[in-house]
């Protein structure tokens, strides 16, 4: 009963995460918690990917755990490959999927990683 709206509260929680990891450098006022956000998936990508596999998050986790408690198997391990196929009724290869997500990933730390050490130049002026 309750893993009904635990899904949702994942699938809106993750999405959200999603896209303010890829447009929160945008707007000046988000840009320093943009930046520790997308920190902090790199650090559970690769340091939490040591213990767990590289590329784990723990919001994909517990949320394959809620989809699994309510009979869902044989999920990709791309959480990327699972919300395309949620959204638009297409599976992308787990590969295209994951270059993406990297691709994305890394423009988007560029973005703000530039953003946020110019804002801080222009402050110390």
């Amino acid at each position: 009963m309750i893993y009904g709206p635990l899904d949702l509260l994942f699938i809106v929680l993750h999405s959200v995460v999603i896209l303010f990891n890829m447009l929160g450098w945008v707007a000046r006022r988000t840009r320093r918690a943009n930046l520790l956000l997308l920190l902090a998936t790199g650090l559970s990508w690769t340091v939490l990917g040591l213990f767990h596999g590289i590329g784990y998050c723990p919001l994909t986790d517990w949320h394959y755990q809620v989809l699994s408690a309510q009979g869902a198997t044989q999920l990709p391990p791309s959480y990327m490959v699972y919300m395309t196929e949620r959204w638009l009724g297409w599976q992308p290869e787990a590969r295209l999927a994951d270059a993406v997500t990297v691709a994305g990933y890394l423009l988007a730390l560029s973005a703000s990683a530039y953003l946020n050490w110019r804002d801080a130049r222009a402050e110390m002026r």
